[in-house]
């Protein structure tokens, strides 16, 4: 059986090339354009990342699919309904982003807190005139309430950080309430949504986007966090209401968001531009060579297998 596989990039390391002497007709196609259309007709595997959503009218142009792997965990970005209709299976990359993405929730957390892009700003403008007692004044997070929307391992790793600077960690999942959540140096309590949200000095976001995330956190949620809170978020944009959130910004309601991720990214609600008070990235959590190199393996490995697997089912049907 002949197998190809249509990709949306070259990955990070050597995989992709060691995938293509596996499965020689391997191409190379950007999503969206007219080479990925032509070539999506005729791929059994197609690799792409987790920018632009697949639909169900692109998958129907290839009838012969089997498998998609994306290069990420979150699979939001995929008809997955669909995807289980038809059998086609999906491949992601679980577990080795855990740490960099954390690492860089902390980063935007300290980057906030510290107003170190004011900081910087001042320095490269020429305007700064020395220390003053009263120069650019941050927020110390030691003693401060840390409220964490997902207990998966980001979540998880994310707390460990948190711990480590002092503060006091809670838990809200999806799943409803849970016994509570040992996150490998303490065990913190899981709160319902609208008691954590008042205890949250800082609230960070590392759930997925699901029906039941989607637009969590609107005008009214938002409102219920204190006076000066941070917000960061390097878990999926949708999850709460931007223009609520630049608005309860502007009014002084929150000290500061941090963002790694937008709704509908990369295009911005424009407002995010001129807002006060923000560090914006543009999707770094997993943009280490370590992390992006283990993510290329694990993908190139499941694609292979999978094909493998799929190649030996339709041997054994022949």
């Amino acid at each position: 059986m002949s197998i190809r596989i249509l990709a949306t990039s070259s990955l990070v390391g050597p995989y992709i090339e060691h995938l293509g002497l596996s499965f020689p007709e391997l191409c190379i196609a950007p999503f969206p354009s007219p080479e990925w259309t032509a070539a999506l007709t005729q791929c059994g595997g197609p690799r792409r990342s987790a920018l632009r959503a697949l639909t169900e009218a692109d998958l129907e142009r290839c009838p012969n699919l089997k498998v998609i792997c994306t290069y990420s965990v979150g699979i939001n970005h995929l008809p997955v309904a669909y995807c289980r209709q038809r059998g086609i299976r999906i491949v992601n990359t679980p577990g080795v982003l855990t740490d960099a993405t954390a690492d860089l929730a902390l980063t935007l957390l300290l980057s906030l807190t510290r107003r170190v892009s004011e900081g910087e700003t001042l320095v490269r403008s020429g305007q700064w005139k020395g220390w003053a007692t009263d120069l650019l004044l941050g927020t110390g997070l030691s003693g401060k309430t840390c409220g964490i929307l997902g207990s998966g391992p980001i979540g998880r790793a994310f707390a460990r950080r948190a711990w480590a600077i002092g503060m006091t960690v809670f838990f809200w999942d999806r799943e409803g309430n849970q016994p509570p959540v040992d996150f490998g140096v303490e065990i913190a309590e899981r709160l319902p949504l609208d008691e954590l949200l008042p205890q949250s000095d800082v609230l960070s976001l590392h759930c997925p986007l699901t029906d039941t995330t989607r637009g969590l956190l609107g005008r009214e949620r938002l409102a219920l966090l204190p006076r000066g809170a941070f917000l960061i978020n390097t878990a999926r944009g949708g999850i709460f209401d931007e223009q609520a959130a630049m608005d309860l910004l502007d009014e002084g309601r929150l000290g500061g968001i941090g963002l790694d991720v937008f709704d509908n990214e990369p295009t911005l609600n424009p407002g995010w531009l001129a807002a006060p008070r923000t560090v914006l990235l543009p999707h770094l959590g997993s943009a280490t060579v370590e992390t992006r190199e283990a993510m290329s393996r694990l993908l190139c490995l499941g694609i292979e297998e999978s094909l493998r697997t799929v190649g030996r089912a339709a041997s054994r049907e022949a």
